[in-house]
């Protein structure tokens, strides 16, 4: 019973954050069309376009030392008077949630607030309501049985065909990394190098894999008992930095090869 409150628990933590994630990313795919901006204050877009549980967004963060609720009624007495559907969420307390509908551009704008060190930090968001991303499934991102929640993400025009998925997966996390490897294999991905990191008391397993043009690196990180978080990037063959991804891999698995030699060579010589 304990087990299951404590997983019930992490699992309400986890897709929390994850939800404030999406909805700190209510953005659009139209250029010409801007986040929500409070006046006095510098905007800081996050990402491009991106393409999140197969819908475009765009967002953008501030800071201003006017209160939460001072912001927050800006924004909804603005969107309001303008004669858009207008909704405030959250507790009013520690996070406030404004958003409204703008029909007829088929855009949703919204803004996210909390308060971090005496400021009010803010998050605004764009969605498009009516474009829609190509279904084409993620390349190489595992989705394991088990898994809980589980969320895709993409940079729209990204230019190095980068894919991520973030899951939130039932299991230990030697059995999770077990499971995620072999999934990898069947799908025709070679281990490059594993690294096992020890954060905080706790355990952090970061593997590496590659098949010809493409590599897959995942984090595997024990959140609680029974309870783990699988991150995953995918990077085709064309990569942002212009390095040629097999010969990245190469390098890679060079280094990782040398890395080995000298820890044997260390523990020979005890």
């Amino acid at each position: 019973m304990n087990r299951t409150r404590r997983s019930g628990a992490v699992t309400s933590r986890v897709l929390g954050l994850l939800l404030v994630c999406a909805l700190l990313a209510s953005g659009s795919a139209r250029a010409e069309q801007q986040v929500p901006v409070y006046p006095g204050t510098i905007h800081t877009r996050i990402g491009n376009d991106l393409v999140i549980g197969g819908e475009y967004y765009r967002l953008a963060y501030f800071t201003t030392t006017d209160p939460m609720k001072k912001v927050a009624e800006y924004f909804a007495k603005k969107w309001r008077d303008e004669g858009y559907p207008t909704v405030v969420e959250g507790d009013l307390e520690n996070e406030i949630v404004v958003s409204a509908l703008f029909t007829r551009e088929g855009l949703q704008r919204g803004v996210v607030l909390r308060t971090h060190a005496g400021k009010t930090v803010g998050f605004t968001a764009l969605r498009d309501l009516w474009s829609r991303p190509p279904k084409t499934p993620p390349a190489g991102l595992v989705k394991l049985e088990g898994t809980v929640y589980s969320q895709d993400l993409a940079t729209r025009d990204d230019p190095g065909g980068s894919q991520n998925r973030t899951s939130l997966v039932t299991g230990e996390l030697n059995d999770v990394q077990r499971r995620v490897d072999a999934e990898l294999g069947r799908q025709g991905f070679s281990p490059v190098r594993n690294t096992v990191t020890k954060l905080g008391g706790g355990t952090q397993v970061t593997m590496e894999h590659a098949r010809k043009g493409e590599q897959v690196m995942t984090t595997i990180s024990e959140v609680d008992e029974g309870m783990s978080t699988v991150l995953q990037t995918w990077v085709g063959s064309d990569r942002p930095d212009a390095v040629p991804n097999d010969e990245a891999v190469r390098k890679s698995r060079e280094a990782w090869e040398q890395e080995q030699k000298s820890q044997a060579k260390k523990g020979a010589g005890r």
